[in-house]
C-alpha cells in the first residue's frame, strides 16, 4: 500500500507527481536528523510547480535556510517559474530558475551536490556509457526520479 503525503494547500500537480512520496519522506528523514538547512535541485523543472511545493513542504516541517534551484531549457517555463516564485513570500526559502542545458547545469551542481536533486527517467534513457546516471549521482545526494510502477502510483483525487 502506498500512502501519498499530503498537506493543506498542496497543489493537485504536486501531489499527483509520482516523486512527490519520497520528496516528503526524504525531507522528514532530514529534519529527524535536526537538519535546519536544505537545497533542492530539480533538473528539468518545467514550470516549477514541484520545486515549489517542496521547499514549502520543506518549510513546513521547520527548515529554516531553504534553497531551491530549478533547471529547464525551455525559457518560457523558466519564465513562468520565476513569475511563481515571486508569489512565495518566505525569507527562509531562496527560489531560483536558470535556463540552461540540464548536462551542462547538472556537471556545475556536482561541485556543490543538492541534499535533494529532483529528476525525470528521460535523462537516463539516452545514456548508454552511464555518463548520465553518473552526474546525477554526483549532483545530488538524494536523486528521486519519476520511475515508479503504475501499480505503486495512485494519485489521491
Amino acid at each position: 500500500m502506498t500512502v501519498i503525503i499530503t498537506r493543506p494547500g498542496l497543489c493537485r500537480t504536486a501531489r499527483c507527481d509520482p516523486r512527490w512520496p519520497r520528496i516528503a519522506a526524504a525531507l522528514a528523514a532530514m529534519r529527524e536528523r535536526h537538519r535546519h538547512a536544505v537545497r533542492i535541485v530539480d533538473a528539468d523543472c518545467a514550470c516549477g510547480t514541484l520545486l515549489i511545493a517542496a521547499v514549502r513542504y520543506a518549510r513546513a516541517l521547520g527548515f529554516t535556510a531553504i534553497e531551491g534551484h530549478g533547471i529547464d531549457d525551455a525559457a518560457p517555463l523558466i519564465g513562468r517559474a520565476r513569475a511563481a516564485a515571486t508569489r512565495l513570500h518566505d525569507p527562509a526559502i531562496g527560489l531560483s530558475f536558470e535556463r540552461a542545458d540540464i548536462t551542462q547545469a547538472l556537471a556545475r551542481e556536482a561541485d556543490v551536490p543538492a541534499d535533494i536533486l529532483l529528476c525525470h527517467d528521460c535523462h537516463a534513457a539516452d545514456d548508454n556509457d552511464g555518463s548520465t546516471a553518473r552526474l546525477l549521482a554526483a549532483a545530488g545526494h538524494v536523486v528521486i526520479d519519476d520511475r515508479v510502477s503504475a501499480a505503486a502510483w495512485r494519485c489521491a483525487a
